[in-house]
């Protein structure tokens, strides 16, 4: 008898995507569609929740049908998604009322502002363990409802949900039945005490959120529901949820403390696991949920860039100068060094450690030989030094770190990944399986389900493909480091 598949869906901010995986963690099939992204004003990024359900629905049914074609069962599904993505629907049709206002928006800025001159950050801080910042959903909740006609009261009449993507899912592929999330994303909302794993009276009274929008929050292994048997065209159990760095750390299987894994997708999100304390930082990271089993809750440390790959989309997409992602390592392999150009990609603000939202992207040191390559190395060149930043601020927290496992997309490129050991003065370890992220939510479904026993039986599942030594001269690394650190500041100070 062979072993059932597990089926993951990975909702990210670009792309859906379906992936069936052999319980080694192996894939077995994969199908992805992307989706537009909308740009209405300046540093405002919505999307379509209905190219969302859409895109989710085609490359479900698209991976369902290989497993059938091969004869596999599939014994339930993971869930993970894009964190502080915020919809808000219509109870009884299921239609959202606006589009999704995305996790990089940061139209809630100013709300921001005035509610820290109210003095409410040390509150927010102390129960969610996140900042006052328009990257996170209830500032986002709080617009929908302000800026949609009746929405506020018809929220206050019970009729309306809100929900992060996972919700939104759940909803649609239980025709409704079920309006359900995990404590990873619900602690990302600003509306959730993750001490007390609860929503929270006082945070929804501060941001104006009634509580009559929000949905049950699970373990992130659990029976959250069973789809409707007329969406798939199957009534499977789902069975894991967790936020998509969350994910990507349990597909990391970094289940100790000290353990650091860092994701590079559309963002670039760094997270220490510190075990059942949650442990506040000094220097402007977050403390969050990494994942709730059995009732038990592990914390993390995280740091979140806001773009990543996303520079590598710009590249593509908005100046016309690679064709794909895959050119970028060989325009990058081109060159000696950066001939002293930096990009700042701050297109929607700076995250984490500046939490900067009115900050905007630069590119500095460009001269007339400054071509695609010079201006595509720049850009894989910031993601190494905004992880730089990271590690540091984590450092500075006390955290004493050695290796670091490294997923995603972007970590295929083998001259982005070495220079991020170079920058980083660290190994950074690649595994075998790198779309952890997926891997995560499908580990989840099958710890629920009996796939997998235990939290052992996952470690023993990573296997390492790659480990790349720093090899960068110390007197180099200072001088590149100056210059990012340069650029930062001017950056700051040109608003």
């Amino acid at each position: 008898m062979t072993t059932p598949l597990l089926l993951s869906i990975d909702q990210g901010t670009t792309s859906s995507r379906a992936m069936l995986f052999e319980k080694d963690g192996s894939t077995f099939a994969v199908a992805q569609r992307e989706f537009k992204q909308y740009y209405p004003q300046s540093g405002w990024v919505e999307h379509d929740p209905e190219e969302i359900w859409s895109s989710t629905l085609a490359v479900c049914q698209e991976a369902l049908a290989k497993a059938e074609s091969a004869n596999r069962k599939v014994a339930a599904i993971g869930i993970t998604n894009q964190r502080e993505t915020t919809l808000i629907w219509d109870r009884q049709t299921g239609k959202p009322i606006h589009r999704a206002i995305v996790w990089q928006d940061r139209r809630t800025a100013e709300r921001c502002r005035d509610l820290q001159a109210q003095g409410h950050a040390e509150t927010v801080t102390a129960k969610t363990g996140l900042l006052l910042d328009p990257y996170f959903s209830g500032t986002k909740v709080a617009w929908i409802l302000d800026h949609v006609d009746g929405a506020r009261a018809r929220a206050d009449k019970g009729e309306l949900a809100f929900g992060t993507i996972d919700s939104f899912l759940i909803w649609r592929l239980t025709s409704g039945r079920v309006h359900a999330t995990d404590s990873t994303n619900a602690g990302r909302t600003l509306l959730f005490d993750i001490h007390e794993n609860r929503w929270d009276d006082e945070l929804c009274s501060i941001l104006d959120v009634p509580k009559s929008l929000l949905p049950e929050v699970h373990d992130s292994a659990a029976d959250f529901c069973t789809t409707d048997k007329s969406v798939l065209g199957v009534a499977l159990p789902v069975a894991g949820v967790a936020g998509d760095q969350h994910a990507a750390s349990i597909g990391q299987v970094c289940f100790k403390p000290g353990m650091v894994k860092s994701t590079y997708g559309t963002g670039c999100f760094m997270m220490l696991n510190t075990g059942t304390e949650a442990i506040s930082s000094t220097h402007k990271l977050l403390t969050t949920i990494a994942y709730r089993l059995d009732g038990t809750t592990t914390y993390a440390i995280e740091g979140s860039i806001f773009v990543a790959g996303a520079a590598v989309q710009w590249l593509r997409d908005g100046l016309g100068i690679i064709q794909s992602a895959e050119e970028t390592q060989a325009l990058a392999m081109s060159l000696d060094n950066n001939h002293g150009v930096y990009l700042v990609p701050a297109f929607t603000g700076l995250g984490a450690p500046y939490w900067d939202a009115d900050a905007r992207g630069a590119l500095y040191g460009l001269t007339r030989d400054s071509g695609p390559a010079v201006i595509t190395r720049a850009a894989l060149e910031s993601v190494c030094y905004q992880t730089m930043d990271l590690l540091n601020a984590m450092r500075q927290d006390g955290a004493h770190i050695h290796t670091v496992r490294v997923d995603g997309g972007m970590v295929k490129n083998d001259w982005l990944s070495q220079y991020l050991a170079n920058v980083l003065d660290i190994a950074i370890e690649r595994p075998l399986q790198t779309e952890t992220t997926a891997l995560g939510a499908a580990y989840l479904a099958g710890l629920q389900t009996g796939v997998y026993d235990s939290l052992d039986e996952l470690s023993a599942n990573w296997k390492q493909e790659h480990e790349f030594s720093p090899d960068m001269d110390s007197e180099l690394r200072e001088r590149v480091t100056a210059g990012w650190a340069d650029a930062i500041r001017r950056t700051r100070s040109n608003y």
